[in-house]
């Protein structure tokens, strides 16, 4: 379908604004991911504004981002809710591949939050509510969202809350299906990402619970309740870490919104509120500032009473304790014999992985890796990939980031947080050569998967800053510039080093641009 007005659309990096596709007359582009860009368009037909969502052309030619992006309009198409992003129509115009969906002008929960820090007891409840409310509709479809961030919470100027994006969104019982982890879907974000969603389990509307959760403690501290140098970081925190009580962070807080938040953060399901229908019972049990009972009545019948209060049952108390067993052995197993530590300095070396290479370049150590021990053994296959990647993190060596790829080729997201990971051995063993041929892998994947190309092109900037190549790095660093806010804090802190090297060296740039490059790269400051 075309109007043959248009010319092909062929440069990955156009701007649509202006252009008339079909009834749709492209006003404004209001944003850009990693797989589609999003634009402010006028329905001719209708007279009406549309959010006109645009495939992304040079991944178009992937029937596995094209798959991605129908099924995520299918998804949304079939929840029909006031809470909920609608969605209008979705086709193919001049070989874009479009999605069209209701505009919500207004804010998202992160840039509220950004612009207001933490937000009052009314304000989040309300919120709270609201979203619940969109889960209970997706919970009645068997749908799970699997990616609830503040970034999908959209606020309009009424103060509605319209939840957004359903493309990682599965049906409860559709079984494992295709892995779209192959490409370029972290399978939720792992700043709010659930237990059982690191590990790869099974998930239900319990998963979505706890990423609201955690928006719900970043809504009130200001913070989410776990951070940390990387992916992997964050994710054995979400596994392992409890979160700093809320109460000690914000006095004013009532303690029942409390309790509530950390039901919901507890890892495992069974220990979380039964589902989001009890969440909305159990939010106007304790008559929240911000709730009005009685409003989304079709969602709360009088004759729901929600869960009970009661203590852990015996099976699921055994269950923790077999999971702390597990874990512990996975450890243990990793290491030889004669060095086998405990469990907690295993999980402190896994979250310090990614400062480890942070600043060390500069501490000149010896340039050996672990790998080059001629009495090493074959790194053996665990059963998933994020098992083996644990399972790396424990020996730290060459050879076990290695194997990640190596046994769980296809699980491409576990492959690219390993590269990252033998990148910073690498270069914390100053082998330029092969940290650059890490690096540089992750720097030509493709828009879809901007986190790892930051990480890379940062990578690059390093290597050949530290080889005195300073022009080279100088243009991998503005090939970096337009990425530079997906960079971890120490690879942040990092480059603005480098660039502290490049001005040195390349004199003729000017002193302001360099200060403005060194002012932008997102520096980790907690002491």
């Amino acid at each position: 379908m075309s109007d043959g007005a248009n010319p092909p659309i062929s440069d990955a990096l156009a701007d649509l604004a202006g252009r008339q596709l079909g009834d749709y007359r492209l006003l404004r582009r209001l944003g850009r991911g990693a797989m589609a860009d999003v634009y402010l368009a006028e329905q001719c037909s209708l007279h009406r504004q549309v959010a006109f969502k645009v495939l992304k052309p040079e991944l178009t030619g992937d029937p596995k981002y094209i798959e991605r992006f129908q099924r995520e309009a299918r998804s949304a198409a079939a929840l029909v809710h006031g809470n909920i992003v609608q969605v209008h129509e979705v086709g193919r115009l001049d070989g874009v591949h479009y999605m069209v969906q209701e505009y919500v002008p207004g804010q998202n929960l992160r840039q509220l939050i950004a612009r207001q820090g933490p937000l009052d007891v009314a304000t989040a409840a309300n919120i709270l509510w609201q979203v619940a409310a969109a889960l209970v509709k997706a919970a009645e479809g068997g749908i799970i969202h699997r990616d609830i961030k503040p970034e999908n919470i959209l606020l309009t100027r009424s103060g509605e809350v319209k939840v957004a994006d359903f493309g990682l969104a599965r049906l409860a019982d559709a079984g494992p299906g295709p892995n779209l982890t192959q490409v370029g879907v972290t399978m939720g974000t792992p700043l709010y990402m659930s237990p059982e969603q690191v590990q790869g389990q099974a998930l239900d509307a319990r998963s979505d619970l706890y990423s609201l959760g955690v928006t719900t403690y970043h809504m009130l501290a200001g913070k989410p309740p776990f951070e940390g140098e990387s992916a992997l970081a964050v994710a054995v925190q979400h596994l392992r870490n409890e979160p700093v009580p809320l109460e000690t962070l914000r006095g004013d807080l009532p303690i029942s919104l409390c309790r509530l938040v950390h039901r919901l953060l507890a890892k495992a399901p069974e220990e979380r509120i039964a589902g989001p229908r009890e969440l909305l019972a159990e939010l106007r049990r304790l008559a929240l500032p911000g709730i009005e009972v009685g409003w989304s009545e079709e969602f709360m019948p009088a004759a729901l009473a929600g869960p009970p209060a009661s203590d852990p049952s015996l099976a699921s108390a055994t269950q923790q304790l077999a999971t702390v067993l597990q874990e512990q052995q996975l450890i243990e197993r990793a290491r030889p014999r004669r060095d086998r530590r405990p469990l907690a300095l295993a999980a402190a070396l896994v979250l310090a992985l990614a400062a480890g290479a942070g600043l060390a370049w500069r501490l000149q150590p010896p340039g050996v890796l672990a790998s080059a021990d001629p009495n090493r053994t074959e790194v053996p296959r665990q059963q998933t990939a994020i098992e083996q990647l644990f399972y790396a993190a424990a020996l730290n060596t060459e050879d076990a980031w290695l194997a990640v790829r190596q046994y769980h080729g296809d699980d491409l997201y576990y492959v690219r947080l390993a590269d990252e990971q033998l990148g910073r051995l690498y270069l914390h063993a100053q082998d330029y050569t092969r940290a650059l041929e890490v690096f540089t892998s992750l720097a030509d994947l493709n828009n879809a998967e901007e986190e790892f190309r930051a990480f890379g092109l940062a990578g690059q900037c390093v290597v050949y800053s530290m080889r005195n190549e300073h022009a080279q790095s100088a243009q991998k660093l503005a090939e970096l510039w337009p990425l530079r806010q997906h960079l971890d804090p120490a690879m942040g802190t990092l480059i603005s080093e480098v660039v502290e090297r490049n001005q040195a060296a390349l004199s003729p740039r000017s002193a302001s641009q360099w200060r403005e490059w060194s002012a932008s790269m997102p520096l980790d400051t907690a002491e």
